[in-house]
């Protein structure tokens, strides 16, 4: 990263990614791919950076497919390929080839996952992986007429023994195989195995590398945050260019966050270093499925005073906002709001309420950099109008320098200081000569 990046940038961008070290160690993460990644040239790349994660102090469940090393050893056999409604019908010869490409895959991501050659990302990381029969699985039997054979659904997953594995810093490895306590194997979906062991280990995340950026919209919109009923809905009547793997990833995706995980991710195989982006970047590069919302609006705290000073801070060094201390932001904390986005503050804005002349004041309105473009002020600008209208505010004022036209093109019409309250006009920095702008509320309605 360090050669495709200016030094700066690279500093920038590992010092952005220190809050999810912190956060992310001794956290378990549960990453699913098909054997499809396996048997291409990118998987080494994903080797190295399961390398990096594991080294960081992250509990790793690896869950493969197997999916084209099963269907190359039936074409070697002359055998049917039978698949109904996305699953497989494993009789006796598939399950045979099951078996054979479900260990071959195994013990290939084994042997990558414990190279250690020097000036490689792997150097000196003797990492050990464990796999083992971890999961147990019942028979799909027969259903709308089809005898599914030794197609399987997962039963149960033995967390308490993977976890022992994970404490001892261990990465686990699940194949898509389940036993039964009657010493049956059955073939199952790698999504499966993928969800139930999420949901078992109550994972902070379940991350699936696809075939796609992510979910993406008929017009090619990556949807980048699905809230989980918002998932649920879009599987209800499905995109036409979404893929079916994408879609069972995403279903699966829905199931694990009912289940009790976090945060699920759907992200791109193809692309190098995918995983890292998503994982170590506040945006990411896929599509995030999340229980609860990855950003939102709220009445700011005490703990967030940190978060709006580093947010202000530039502003006041340009002169568009007015210098605010740590100490009057501690004392007036209950006065603002903030748009926080995954443990960052992105957004904030400040209302003052003037009782006695029914006037409120909107001040130390900001947006991240980052995050503008994207109608978050105008978010801010309308839960302080809410708020000043429950309160009986008729009219609401800014004082502002450089953003006079934004206020205008919002209902703003600009008025002489002593429209203001004279409390507030007492208070009024000449040297700043800020224009005040006041917007009539109820007209506004």
């Amino acid at each position: 990263m360090g050669q495709d990046l200016p030094y700066d940038a690279y500093v920038r961008w590992f010092r952005n990614a220190a809050p999810y070290i912190n956060a992310f160690r001794g956290r378990t993460f549960v990453l699913a791919f098909g054997g499809e990644m396996v048997a291409e040239a990118q998987f080494p790349s994903l080797a190295h950076d399961v390398a990096l994660l594991n080294s960081l102090g992250v509990r790793l469940v690896l869950v493969h497919g197997a999916r084209p090393q099963i269907e190359e050893r039936l074409r070697a056999r002359g055998a049917q390929l039978r698949l109904v409604g996305g699953l497989r019908v494993t009789d006796e010869t598939a399950l045979a080839c099951v078996k054979e490409a479900a260990g071959t895959v195994r013990v290939e991501i084994e042997a990558l996952l414990s190279m250690g050659l020097a000036n490689s990302p792997m150097a000196g990381a003797q990492i050990r992986v464990t796999s083992g029969n971890f999961v147990y699985a019942k028979p799909l039997g027969v259903r709308d007429g089809v005898d599914y054979c030794h197609t399987g659904e997962v039963r149960r997953v033995d967390a308490a023994a993977i976890a022992r594995h994970l404490d001892e810093n261990a990465i686990v490895l699940l194949s898509p195989l389940g036993y039964s306590p009657t010493g049956e194997i059955f073939n199952l979906s790698a999504e499966d195995v993928a969800t139930a062991t999420a949901a078992a280990l109550k994972a902070e995340k379940l991350v699936y590398l696809v075939d796609a950026p992510g979910v993406v919209r008929a017009d090619g919109e990556l949807l980048r945050e699905l809230p989980v009923d918002e998932a649920e809905a879009l599987l209800r009547e499905p995109p036409a260019n979404v893929r079916d793997d994408v879609l069972r990833c995403l279903l699966s995706a829905t199931l694990a966050c009912r289940a009790g995980v976090r945060r699920t991710h759907l992200i791109d195989r193809h692309v190098d270093g995918s995983l890292l982006m998503e994982l170590f970047t506040r945006d990411g590069v896929g599509t995030l499925v999340a229980a609860e919302n990855f950003e939102g609006m709220r009445r700011a705290s005490i703990e967030d005073v940190g978060g709006i000073l580093e947010l202000i801070t530039p502003l006041e060094q340009q002169g568009v906002l007015v210098r605010r201390s740590r100490e009057l932001l501690e004392m007036e904390i209950e006065r603002y709001t903030v748009i926080e986005r995954d443990g960052m503050i992105v957004a904030c804005a400040a209302f003052y309420p003037f009782a006695e002349d029914r006037v409120g004041e909107l001040a130390c309105l900001a947006v991240h950099p980052d995050y503008r473009r994207q109608r978050r002020a105008d978010a801010l600008l309308a839960h302080v109008e809410r708020e000043a209208s429950r309160q009986g505010i008729e009219r609401l004022f800014v004082l502002t320098t450089r953003t006079t036209h934004w206020f205008r093109e919002r209902g703003f019409h600009e008025a002489e200081l002593g429209a203001l309250p004279v409390a507030r006009q007492r208070l009024y920095n000449y040297q700043r000569k800020s224009k005040v702008f006041i917007k009539d509320l109820a007209a506004a309605r």
